[in-house]
């Protein structure tokens, strides 16, 4: 399915978002009753492999069918082989800016689920600059969208060459090592539609004790504040018509959560992308982050619109909030209402995380 088609035009760009960051191979624990103890072993239940990192949200959207180009190193490792091949040919993402590193091994991270949560811990070397300046030497491509990472302090200067290419650009931000939390310190706010911070990051940016407060405050700084708010949901607001949304979380059995905020982003992007009202970008985004949680990894546990349609389905009570679903997916997608859901032609099963990177021989 493709979300954008009834908007596309010959002279749009051949990309609709563009990324670039670091890929991790993760491996992920889940089943754990308790976190690790020190000096003893814990055995996990299940267990998982997959492309991490910002892999987790080119997949993610790729999976919702937007046309999607990453910029990364990958390891001459097979790591890093496994890594491209799972983006590349598994997920159709445009790699063509990206480059193999002679030389250089693969960055991994270990993630152990327990208690809803999760532990993480990484290892891996700075890849060696590419020929030229900054992270994309030859700049960004011509792209509906770009979604970056805001770093305190540090101005990464793809973002505003893509804003000035007409992207329209969707951040989010990590923990602040420093302790500051000096919103001014985000330079390159000035250069994005939307942010999309935790409550955590939220409060402590805007000194507010309310995730809803703080979602406020953010939006004198950028047209469209996002807090989300994990299991419980988010609350946004559009600073340019003083619109507001909240919408609650969804009830799922939740094995892993890494990459959920990923998934989340990028189901709020599509939703943008497409001209949804910000209720529904809202309720979709959540969605698509609660259905990723059900399964293990990141990347390889984001959902595809099929997905999106057994869910649809499968609910003994269609919840209002989702209706606009229903005129989305389509007939082949949901299937008759007195008949099981199609399969729409040329679908495939979507690669999931397994606890190995690959087996010589096919099953």
């Amino acid at each position: 399915m493709d979300p954008l088609a009834a908007l596309r035009t010959p002279q749009d760009p051949d990309c609709d978002v563009f990324l670039t960051g670091s890929v991790f191979l993760d491996i992920i624990f889940t089943g754990l009753d308790s976190a690790p103890v020190i000096g003893t072993e814990s055995w996990a239940r299940g267990m998982g492999s997959s492309p991490g990192g910002v892999a987790n949200m080119a997949t993610a959207l790729a999976r919702l069918g937007l046309r999607t180009s990453l910029a990364a190193a990958f390891g001459d490792d097979h790591y890093g082989e496994y890594c491209r091949d799972a983006l590349e040919q598994g997920e159709g993402i445009d790699l063509s800016l990206s480059r193999t590193v002679p030389g250089w091994h693969s960055p991994v991270t270990v993630s152990m689920a327990y208690d809803g949560e999760r532990t993480m811990v990484s290892h891996g070397h700075e890849a060696p600059p590419p020929d030229g300046t900054g992270a994309v030497p030859d700049g960004p491509p011509r792209a509906r969208a770009a979604v970056a990472s805001l770093a305190p302090g540090r101005r990464a200067g793809w973002i505003a060459e893509a804003a000035r290419g007409g992207a329209r650009v969707f951040a989010d931000v990590g923990w602040d090592e420093s302790g500051v939390w000096d919103p001014d310190a985000l330079v390159d706010l000035e250069h994005c539609e939307a942010f999309l911070p935790n409550a955590g990051e939220a409060m402590r940016y805007t000194r507010t004790d309310c995730p809803r407060a703080a979602a406020r405050a953010l939006a004198e700084r950028v047209p469209i504040a996002v807090v989300t708010l994990g299991a419980e949901g988010s609350y946004a607001v559009d600073g340019r018509t003083g619109e507001t949304a909240e919408m609650p979380g969804i009830t799922v059995d939740a094995l892993d959560p890494t990459g959920a905020g990923d998934v989340y982003v990028a189901g709020f992007v599509t939703g943008t992308l497409a001209g949804w009202p910000l209720a529904d970008r809202l309720a979709f985004a959540g969605l698509t982050a609660a259905l990723s949680v059900q399964e293990f990894g990141g990347s390889l546990s984001a959902p595809g619109w099929e997905e999106v349609a057994h869910w649809w389905r499968s609910r003994p009570e269609h919840p209002a909030r989702y209706a606009f679903l229903e005129g989305l997916l389509g007939e082949e997608l949901l299937g008759r209402a007195d008949g099981p859901p199609a399969v729409p032609a040329g679908a495939s099963v979507r690669r999931r995380a397994v606890p190995t990177i690959g087996f010589r021989h096919s099953a």
